[in-house]
C-alpha cells in the first residue's frame, strides 16, 4: 500500500465520522420537532413475533386496511399456525384474498411456517429478542420472501429492538430532509437511519416520520407552507434556490 493510500483511509474515516455526527445532530433536531408535533410514542408490543411476521407479509403491496382484513380472515379460517401450515394452499389463498396477491402470499406463508418449525422446533420467535440486531435481521431475512422492511417490522414492533423499517414515507421524507442521499435505496437508508437515530428513539422517529409524510410531506405536492421542518429541509432549500434563480433570470 502506498503512503497516499495509507493516508486516505483515516482521512476518509474521519470525514465519514464528521458527516455522521452532523447527520446525527440534524436527526436529533428533527426527532424533537416531530415529537412535539405528533406526540410522544412510547414503545408498546403490537403482536407476538410470528403474527407480526405474517401480517407484514400480508401487507406487502396493499393497504393496511386490506392486510388487516386478510389477517383476521386467515385467523378465523385457521385458528392455529399448524392449521395454516397443513391446509391446502388454495384454501389459505382464499382466506387471504382481500389482501391481494393471494396466490403469491399463501405459499410464501406456508413455506415460512415450515422453515421456522424445521429450524426451531416450534413457532416461537421470542429467541430473536436475545440476538444482536444484525444477527436477528439475518435470521429473519433467511426466511422465504422476507426482506429488510419485513424483518425490521417484526423486530421493532413485536420485540422492541431498534430496527428502522423503511417504507415509502420514511424513504421520501428522510431523503427530502437530507438525512439520506437522493439515490439511497431502502436497505441502505435503514442502515444510515439506525446509525444516526438513538436506539431509544427509533420507534417514535419511525412512526412520526410516517405521520409527517402522510399529512404534510406528501409525495406529489409537499405542503411547505405548514411544515415546521422547512429550515432543516434540503428539498425545500433547493426549491427556494431554483425559484430565486428563476426570478433573477426574468
Amino acid at each position: 500500500m502506498s503512503e497516499a493510500e495509507q493516508q486516505t483511509g483515516p482521512k476518509a474515516s474521519a470525514l465519514e465520522a464528521r458527516d455522521r455526527g452532523a447527520l446525527g445532530a440534524k436527526a436529533a433536531v428533527i426527532q424533537r420537532w416531530l415529537e412535539q408535533e405528533y406526540g410522544p410514542r412510547p414503545w408498546r408490543p403490537h403482536r407476538e413475533p410470528l403474527a407480526e411476521l405474517i401480517l407484514t407479509i400480508l401487507s406487502q403491496h396493499t393497504s393496511d386496511v386490506n392486510s388487516g382484513r386478510a389477517f383476521e380472515e386467515l385467523r378465523r379460517a385457521f385458528p392455529t399456525w399448524e392449521a395454516v401450515r397443513d391446509a391446502p394452499t388454495a384454501a389459505v389463498a382464499a382466506a387471504i384474498r382481500s389482501g391481494g396477491l393471494a396466490e403469491v402470499k399463501a405459499p410464501r406463508i406456508q413455506a415460512i411456517l415450515r422453515r421456522i418449525e424445521e429450524e426451531r422446533g416450534s413457532f416461537d420467535l421470542g429467541f430473536l429478542r436475545q440476538m444482536p440486531l444484525a444477527e436477528a435481521k439475518d435470521w429473519l431475512r433467511s426466511l422465504p420472501g422476507v426482506g429488510p422492511k419485513t424483518a425490521a417490522c417484526v423486530l421493532l414492533f413485536s420485540l422492541g429492538k431498534p430496527a428502522m423499517p423503511v417504507d415509502t414515507h420514511v424513504l421520501r421524507v428522510a431523503s427530502r430532509l437530507g438525512l439520506i442521499g437522493p439515490r439511497v435505496g431502502p436497505e441502505e437508508a435503514e442502515s444510515i437511519l439506525e446509525s444516526i437515530v438513538p436506539p431509544e428513539h427509533i420507534y417514535d422517529f419511525h412512526l412520526n416520520l410516517i405521520a409527517h409524510g402522510r399529512r404534510v410531506c406528501k409525495a406529489q405536492r409537499p405542503r411547505h407552507e405548514v411544515c415546521g421542518l422547512r429550515d432543516w429541509c434540503d428539498f425545500y432549500a433547493r426549491e427556494q434556490s431554483q425559484e430565486a434563480r428563476g426570478a433573477v433570470a426574468i
